[in-house]
């Protein structure tokens, strides 16, 4: 058998043992998603790439805990969590490690992944002001701020302040509006509560529905997800509700990522980096927003029929990481304000 002939069989062997190495490739990813909310991504990028994703759920505190005890040794690949101010956390913790992409830094915007680019922003989420139909005029309340004017005393019906979104929230007025004045907002804010604090997004929107107020902040999400419920009276409860977007005028309506981040201890990094990549393709993209009722992060990417009827907004464009840089003095303050 002549060299050449053996060259050219080596050459098919190598790229057959490439292709097996590729195909056996795996991803081991810590996901503070529910399953159902990302599960069928996953499983329709090993159909396309015969990579095997590994996914483990959990609550994203415990998840990062988890993360920081295995240290060094541990499998994970990429951590998903909800929330800037927790992929902040992560990064604090040292459990990411920066990464360098031209498709994500050309997909995503940069206010919505860390400078350092040590986490990235996967769905945007908006969290406006709701505003129960007939009760409220909207021409009267059109900025965060204007929730702590007396008119609106026993009006407002909010979830607690150990919530996270929340928290971002008062954070990214911290950024624009300095600590005093957040501060004397939020006293203003709390002395409107119709009622304590309780229960999540979905029962301020039932709460608005019912009468019990008529003000509250949620997500989009949890909107657009009752409006298409199988439940009727979730249905019902959300077509009783409207979405005004606040601070038009100025910097614009507060808005949240759901991210990702490769580990520092990544054993296939590689695999991560194409895995995270096409979290951001506009296939990708696409089935957030049709199936989660998200935002997605990427511009130029339809949104679902549900959120496009809540209108299109202007939106704060403060880097994200700046939520996480100011939780610590929004927690204080919203203690000191009284928000349980």
């Amino acid at each position: 058998m002549s060299k050449q002939v053996l060259r050219a069989l080596a050459m098919v062997a190598a790229c057959a043992v490439a292709g097996q190495a590729f195909a056996a490739d795996v991803v081991n990813l810590y996901s503070a998603r529910k399953e159902a909310l990302i599960k069928p991504l996953l499983d329709r990028y090993t159909e396309q790439t015969g990579v095997r994703v590994n996914l483990v759920t959990g609550k994203a505190g415990p998840l990062l805990e988890r993360l920081k005890a295995e240290g060094r040794n541990s499998p994970a690949d990429l951590f998903i969590t909800v929330d800037a101010g927790r992929l902040y956390k992560a990064k604090v913790a040292g459990v990411l490690q920066a990464v360098k992409s031209k498709v994500l830094d050309a997909a995503i915007p940069a206010a919505y992944r860390d400078p350092a680019e040590e986490w990235f922003g996967l769905s945007l989420r908006a969290r406006p002001i709701m505003v129960a139909k007939g009760r409220v005029d909207r021409t009267r309340l059109t900025t965060y701020e204007g929730l702590a004017e007396p008119r609106w005393k026993g009006r407002i019906c909010m979830r607690s302040s150990s919530n996270i979104y929340n928290q971002s929230l008062v954070a990214s007025m911290i950024a624009a509006d300095g600590k005093q004045r957040t501060l004397a907002w939020l006293r203003g804010l709390v002395a409107n509560f119709a009622r304590p604090p309780r229960g999540g997004d979905r029962d301020q929107i039932k709460a608005l529905a019912v009468g019990e107020c008529d003000i509250t902040l949620a997500n989009t999400y949890y909107l657009a997800r009752m409006l298409r419920s199988d439940d009727p009276r979730q249905r019902e409860a959300a077509s009783k509700v409207e979405v005004v977007w606040p601070n038009q005028a100025a910097r614009g309506a507060h808005v949240n990522v759901s991210g990702a981040g490769v580990t520092r201890s990544a054993p296939h990094r590689a695999a991560a980096m194409r895995l995270l990549e096409y979290l951001v393709s506009d296939d990708a993209q696409q089935w957030y927003a049709e199936t989660n009722n998200e935002y997605p992060v990427k511009p130029g990417v339809a949104v679902s029929a549900v959120v496009r009827s809540f209108g299109e907004f202007k939106a704060d464009t403060l880097n994200l990481a700046q939520l996480g840089a100011h939780n610590a003095d929004a927690v204080n303050l919203m203690d000191i304000a009284g928000w349980r």
